[in-house]
Formats: structure tokens, sequence, C-alpha cells
């Protein structure tokens, strides 16, 4: 089974500790172009939007990735793969929740995830830059939130891009 192309997923956390998301892009069989942040609300609380304009991802309306297209550099981009769109529960207390350190607890099964308004419109995909606002949104969220970047990770990847490239 493959991957899709544009990856959520909602980390486990311990109490008090802000919740993470995890996003990841593939192309051409390839991940490992992960990011993370912590929320900067408790999603648990209400509803929140999350959304992929295919580029940007948002969440509440504020761009908190954009992948860019890096053909010229090596870098696959997903432009012509098919797509499909699932969620379920996952068990992934092995590396998710702080580093593997917190695993399940099973006691508190069944898990539940809800949904409302939910479109997934594949004839609509496009990629719509932010404009000045969102950027300077983008900007914000990845200095105060972000706890991963790939391209800032030299043990795993030692070959990554240069920052100046936006890998």
């Amino acid at each position: 089974m493959s991957l899709p192309p544009l990856n959520w997923e909602f980390l486990g956390n311990s109490s008090g500790n802000p919740y993470t998301v995890h996003t990841n892009v593939y192309a051409q069989g390839k991940g490992n172009k992960e990011q993370q942040l912590h929320l900067w609300f408790h999603p648990t609380a209400a509803f929140h939007t999350y959304s992929i304009v295919w580029n940007p991802f948002l969440v509440e309306n504020s761009p908190i990735r954009v992948f860019q297209n890096s053909k010229a550099i090596g870098v696959p981009f997903p432009k012509s793969q098919p797509m499909r769109v699932y969620s379920s529960p996952w068990n992934a207390d092995d590396w998710a929740t702080q580093g593997g350190q917190v695993k399940t607890d099973w006691t508190k099964a069944p898990f539940i995830a809800s949904y409302r308004n939910y479109n997934a419109n594949g004839c609509a995909w496009q990629t719509q830059k932010p404009d000045s606002a969102g950027r300077n949104r983008l900007r914000w969220v990845q200095s105060k939130f972000m706890t991963y970047y790939y391209c800032a990770d030299l043990k795993r990847f030692p070959q990554c891009l240069p920052a100046k490239w936006k890998c």
C-alpha cells in the first residue's frame, strides 16, 4: 500500500503537554519531509478546521506549512500521483509521543474521532501561495510552535539542502 502524498498525523500527548501535529510529503515513493508543531489551542475542546488546499497546509485558516516545488534541485514534488483520503487511529507509541517515552493507555479505549463539514474535492486541486498576511502568519506559527523540521535535522539528513533553498 502506498502512502498518500500529503500526510497529517495528530501525535499523542501526556496530560498537560501541548498537542503536536506532524506533517509529511511523499513524492515518487519517498517521504522524510517531516515537520512538527505544537497547536496553539486545545484540539479536543471543540471542532477545528484542518485544510490542505494542496499547498499550503492550514490549521484554523492559518498556513502552517508550504512545500516548495524544488524539482530543479532534486526534491521530488507530488504532482501527478493518485491521491486518497482516509483517517484512522494508529498506534505509533514507539516514536510519536515524546519520542516513544509515553505509551498508549489502552484502558482509555475506544478511541474516537469525529468529523463534521468534511469536504474532499480532488478536482479542485490547486496551489495557493499565501499572500503577505499569510506569509507573516506562517512565519509566526513556525517561529513560535514548530518543534521539528527535517532540514534542520542533520543527524538524520546530513545531506539535507541548505536552508536558503527552503526544503
